[in-house]
């Protein structure tokens, strides 16, 4: 009897198409990529620094610099939620609507929210919450500050990131331009169905210890409203001062 035998055939190895040429090509493309997107990051920061810092007025504080660049990044505290108002300011009071207030300051049977809208800004009748703590959903006015029309001062937060994500209708970036306002620009207020206007005074910024934008004085009406500052980062907070003016 005749035996045939045949040899199994080897598998055909596959071998990668990724030559040493199209090694060094990809890591190239990867490092230019991680190039771009730090650039994108830090390049705003800068040039805010140049064009726009040198405007605003910095309060002197009583405490050195070296407190305030204990633990400090380029971008700040990274591991601190800043979409909460109660994380803005070291050793900020907590958050309550429950003391007595002074007259024209905010009671139980006053509208809790109202629109604001900056027309430079493009923004339009963006909500504020008084006494709320999360800025993902509105602009928030901080309690036991002035209502908008009375004697006192009203004191409006909102979150902001890089300008180059700014977006007018996004409670997380709606602040990320509001370096480029100057005095005499307008902000419309409407408030349990009237509108007040008020216009730009001044523009300066404090450290996250520096309290004295909440206080209230009574010899007008004004509206203080602040974010993050250089837009992008949380070093500092970049603080408008308005005053309201006859329609």
């Amino acid at each position: 009897m005749a035996y045939l035998y045949l040899k199994k055939k080897q598998a055909k190895i596959k071998r990668s198409r990724v030559t040493p040429k199209n090694k060094k090509i990809i890591s190239g493309l990867l490092f230019l990529l991680g190039i771009y997107v730090f650039a994108s990051a830090i390049f705003p920061i800068i040039k805010f620094q140049i064009e726009y810092s040198f405007r605003f007025n910095q309060i002197v504080s009583p405490l050195s610099s070296r407190f305030y660049n204990q633990g400090s990044s380029i971008l700040g505290d990274l591991t601190t939620d800043y979409t909460q108002l109660n994380n803005w300011f070291v050793n900020q009071p907590e958050i309550s609507q429950d003391s007595d207030s002074p007259s024209g300051v905010l009671a139980s049977a006053a509208p809790i929210s109202y629109t604001i809208s900056i027309p430079k800004l493009k923004i339009s009748d963006a909500i504020v919450i008084i006494g709320s703590t999360d800025l993902k959903k509105s602009l928030i006015q901080y309690p036991q500050t002035a209502l908008p029309g009375a004697l006192g001062n009203a004191v409006v937060f909102g979150h902001s990131v890089l300008p180059q994500f700014f977006n007018p209708k996004s409670y997380l970036t709606i602040f990320s331009t509001l370096y480029k306002l100057k005095p005499g620009d307008d902000i419309l207020v409407n408030y349990d169905k009237v509108t007040y206007k008020y216009l730009v005074q001044d523009m300066y910024e404090v450290q996250p210890t520096d309290l004295s934008v909440l206080e209230q004085h009574f010899d007008a009406r004004y509206m203080t409203i602040i974010t993050c500052s250089p837009p992008g980062t949380y070093l500092r907070r970049l603080v408008i001062k308005t005053r309201i003016v006859d329609i």
